[in-house]
């Protein structure tokens, strides 16, 4: 096949495509600039798709002897990752710009162009496996080393894409024997450092960002009762749960601590509350990517919740209806916030991703 290899710069997408070159595949690399600023470089192990990382990739290309370009999708970016990530801030809701970036660059935009000059399949060096049933159905499973499993950010691309796709690390048992195999192939990025944290906020100061993109607001941070027990420069850098940074000058009464239970963009106004308030049993997810062909849509299934990258999954039953997924958890899962990413598990196997709208108790 003719595979485009998405090299990112770091040891995962290099070693992926290596593994591609040795499955027999005509591999072309692609790195994937998203930056609008051309000479920034990373800050320590943050951020990602810098020009320090374009020359890494470069470099991984020539080692394997591999034809290498670039790839400016830097509006493309800002207009679907960046700038969802601040809409949704300013509405009050929690997005992952992972998520979103998987959605939108890394296998919609960045795979419609591969399709256009004639590629079989993208290849990237995410944890994760596909496995191909006998009835010809692709599933996407959970990788074989739980710590890196990277399934929950890939679920939202759907089984068209999901056919189209190659991850040659979902089989590695750790991030250590992918260093090692880097090593041993004598690529220079063996032991460069993980990428973590927002890739666009490269100093590690979303709050800060988000100020100085949506400006300062003022308002108030009352209590469960509406009394008022503090001040905020804008309830949109607020997220349910958060209990550091606050800013809230006396406890409680009971002297038990305080978090954030409900975030109101349109009033600016923040509530804060004690922990018990944080847990729901019921979630409602809109804009359904289902995975799952086999599994009846309006039958209840029995499942696991995830709602953080590396959130532990909660066992519960989902029905998927009129575009939506309602899941009753078995326990009460504490501090989910509306614009979360969804996903439903069966076991390893990824059933589907939806956006959480609504939680209750």
């Amino acid at each position: 096949m003719r595979v485009l290899a998405a090299l990112s710069g770091g040891v995962d997408s290099a070693v992926a495509a290596a593994r591609a070159i040795e499955a027999g595949h005509d591999v072309v690399g692609v790195h994937m600039a998203l930056s609008r600023n051309r000479d920034e470089f990373r800050s320590g192990s943050r951020g990602c798709c810098s020009i320090e990382d374009s020359n890494d990739a470069r470099r991984a290309a020539d080692k394997l002897g591999i034809p290498y370009y670039v790839w400016d999708l830097s509006d493309e970016f800002h207009d679907t990752v960046v700038q969802d990530f601040l809409d949704e801030y300013a509405a009050g809701r929690t997005p992952n710009p992972c998520v979103r970036c998987n959605e939108h660059i890394k296998f919609d935009t960045l795979l419609e162009r591969a399709t256009a000059l004639g590629f079989d399949a993208v290849c990237t060096g995410h944890y994760a496996r596909i496995e191909l049933r006998n009835d010809g159905v692709r599933e996407l499973h959970r990788a074989a080393d739980p710590a890196k499993d990277q399934s929950y950010v890939l679920a939202v691309m759907g089984p068209a894409k999901l056919a189209r796709s190659m991850f040659p690390l979902g089989t590695a048992p750790s991030k250590s024997h992918v260093r090692a195999e880097a090593a041993a192939r004598g690529l220079g990025v063996s032991d460069k450092p993980d990428s973590y944290d927002i890739c666009f906020v490269a100093d590690g100061d979303t709050k800060g960002f988000l100020q100085r993109s949506l400006g300062e607001r003022p308002g108030a941070i009352v209590d469960e009762s509406g009394e008022l027990v503090g001040e905020h420069q804008g309830a949109y850098a607020y997220t349910v749960g958060q209990r550091r940074g606050l800013g809230i000058g006396r406890p409680a009464a009971d002297g038990a601590p305080r978090y954030v239970t409900g975030v109101d963009t349109a009033r600016n106004v923040v509530t804060v509350g004690p922990e018990t308030l944080l847990s729901v049993t019921t979630l409602t997810g809109e804009d359904v990517v289902w995975l799952a062909p086999d599994v009846p849509a309006s039958a209840p299934v029995r499942c696991e919740a995830q709602v953080r990258a590396h959130g532990a999954p909660v066992p519960g039953t989902v029905v998927r209806a009129d575009a939506r997924v309602t899941v009753e958890l078995d326990e009460p899962l504490r501090g989910v916030a509306a614009g979360q990413s969804l996903v439903v598990y069966d076991g390893s196997r990824v059933l589907g991703q939806a956006t959480v709208g609504s939680r209750r108790v």
